[in-house]
């Protein structure tokens, strides 16, 4: 007898889909945590928490059909989390990765894996890097699939490694056993203002992006923002030919050589919500980018400095000091500029990391990650070569192992 079920099923819809296009609420699916700390403002307690109790989503609660069942944490500093929440939510915290994907038994017991290795105590290396286990983590349950002879989505927390070989690595993995892999930070998925998105296969000419904060976390974060924009141009990504960082007063320098360019460094700040000097002192405008007090508020600038194997040429500026968020602007073929600001709400509700959940949602439940993990990949290989360049007196590095080449998915997945 023919169903609508079934034949939404021999139409090759997929089983959460059919469920939804039915009226009828969707299979629950399971997923293993697997996490370095699960304390209060950690990224386990921003996204994690969102599994176990929901988020808002357009407009509206949200209640994902996904149950935490099983959890493994690295480390348990004071103000832990992971024993209430088990307690509370009714999973078990399992001593091992493998007893945790397998939920106490002999074989892989979950629909999906997540892994969010940030904060907690991991050694740091010369360049400055913090040396999270999430390759060591992700080999673990890679170990597992191989073992069990099945696979699930996994979704990786930011970086794929402080490692660009490592990061490689992981992606190749994912694609020898053929399963999703979704990996990368809340950033390229937040809300911007204004809401702007590159067109789709529109040359790009020139682009810089502005972050604040620390080396290794936070400038990846500006990275990846960047390259969730530059990636649409035309042709797609090509790979990275060069990469160089400068710090302190070569920074300035490079400006007025020609090396990023004033005019979109103004129309980033342009975007910015937090400047600072007069305008915290006493609200008043300024145009920050031409009124020579950059160099009075940036005490320790730098500028990361990124060639395109196509030959596009982009900028990452870290100004701290300047101002406290992340803004991006780039000139477009025939000299239109395109500027935001990437918007991370404040805590303690941090909802921007719910536009990020909602991405790892859709992947559990339909099995396709929504864009490429070669984005965090070249992200993750950035950082690490432009940190190669830092501590090897600030040259220029030429990087042909670093030609991870992509094409974006035509849909902008910004905006909660």
């Amino acid at each position: 007898m023919l169903t609508r079920r079934n034949f939404l099923a021999a139409a090759g819809v997929a089983p959460w889909l059919v469920n939804s296009a039915l009226g009828e609420p969707p299979a629950r699916k399971k997923i293993a945590i697997i996490t370095s700390v699960w304390t209060y403002l950690s990224h386990s307690q921003h996204m994690g928490d969102r599994f176990l109790v929901g988020y808002p989503r357009h407009g509206r609660w949200h209640k994902p059909p996904i149950d935490v069942v099983s959890l493994y944490v690295d480390q348990k500093p004071e103000g832990d989390l992971s024993a209430q929440r088990a307690a509370d939510h009714g999973f078990k915290v399992y001593p091992t990765i493998a007893e945790t994907l397998r939920c106490g038994g002999d074989k892989l017991a979950v629909d999906g894996v997540v892994i969010i290795c940030e904060h907690g105590k991991y050694p740091h290396n010369k360049k400055g890097q913090i040396l999270y286990p999430r390759y060591e983590f992700f080999q673990q349950a890679i170990d597992v699939f191989e073992k069990d002879g099945r696979v699930v989505p996994v979704y990786n927390d930011k970086h794929l490694s402080y490692s660009a070989e490592k990061a490689e690595r992981m992606v190749a993995d994912s694609k020898r056993l053929n399963f999703p892999f979704l990996a990368g930070s809340s950033l390229p998925v937040t809300w911007r203002l204004p809401a702007v998105e590159v067109p789709y296969d529109e040359v790009i000419e020139d682009a810089l992006m502005v972050g604040v904060g620390g080396s290794d976390p936070m400038d990846y974060h500006a990275l990846e923002a960047m390259q969730c924009m530059v990636e649409r141009r035309k042709g797609g990504e090509t790979g990275i030919k060069s990469v160089q960082l400068l710090e302190g007063d070569a920074v300035w320098k490079a400006g007025e050589d020609g090396l990023w360019s004033k005019r979109l460094l103004e129309a980033a700040l342009s975007r910015s919500d937090s400047l600072q000097g007069y305008s915290e002192l006493d609200s008043r405008p300024q145009d920050l980018a031409n009124n020579g007090e950059l160099p009075r508020l940036v005490k320790n600038p730098a500028a990361y400095l990124v060639e395109r194997n196509d030959g596009l040429r982009t900028t990452l500026l870290m100004l701290n000091g300047a101002l406290q968020d992340y803004t991006f602007a780039a000139r477009l073929k025939g000299g239109q500029i395109l500027s935001t600001q990437f918007f991370l709400s404040p805590k303690p509700n941090v909802t921007y990391s719910a536009c990020l959940v909602a991405q790892i949602e859709e992947m559990i439940l339909s099995g396709k990650a929504p864009y490429p993990v070669e984005r965090t990949q070249i992200s993750s290989a950035m950082l690490d070569r432009l940190l190669d360049s830092k501590v090897d007196g600030h040259r220029r590095i030429e990087t042909p192992e670093l030609k991870i080449a992509y094409r974006a998915p035509r849909e902008s997945r910004f905006g909660g």
